[in-house]
């Protein structure tokens, strides 16, 4: 007599987030503010605005886009400024940071629109393995969400899950 195999897993109620399915895939790109710099260190104020002004900023269209200095000038936080409104003026999402600082601040805007709804008073599984590279803040984001709505949360996978969170009776 064959036993069917049931998958307790599918079954249960428990519901799973995957935080690689939620990186957005939207191209990243830095705008490095060195190039503009006369010898690499120097930005003259008339040069750099014109700069700004002929620049081709339709190639960013589509793009997240990092706005930094890669070597060690002093720049004024203007500069900074003027190249993230022309970006904006495209409605072109941009960040004044590293790719570092973009990826978390990209993740907390993207957790922070999930509609967690479905998690209300369930058992939660993030996942934890995953193929990209996931700020680690991002779960801390994911916890601020979910904490007051879940009945327990968990880290891993279905079978051999952590225990993070559980809601107390009281």
């Amino acid at each position: 007599m064959k036993k069917e195999i049931i998958n307790k897993v599918e079954n249960s109620s428990l519901k799973t987030i995957d935080l690689d399915l939620l990186v957005p895939k939207t191209p990243r790109v830095i705008f490095d503010i060195k190039n503009w710099l006369k010898n690499d260190l120097i930005l003259i104020e008339k040069d750099f605005r014109e700069l700004i002004k002929n620049h081709n900023w339709n190639q960013y269209l589509g793009k997240y886009v990092s706005i930094q200095c890669s070597n060690n000038a002093i720049i004024p936080d203007w500069a900074f400024l003027l190249v993230s409104k022309s970006l904006k003026e495209l409605e072109i999402e941009n960040f004044i940071g590293s790719l570092d600082v973009m990826e978390h601040i990209i993740m907390k805007k993207t957790i922070d629109k999930l509609n967690l709804s479905s998690f209300k008073n369930k058992s939660i599984i993030i996942k934890g393995c995953s193929r990209k590279s996931i700020p680690k803040a991002s779960y801390s984001f994911l916890i601020d969400r979910l904490q007051p709505i879940a009945k327990k949360i968990m880290f891993g996978e279905a079978c051999s899950s952590v225990p993070i969170f559980k809601k107390s009776l009281t």
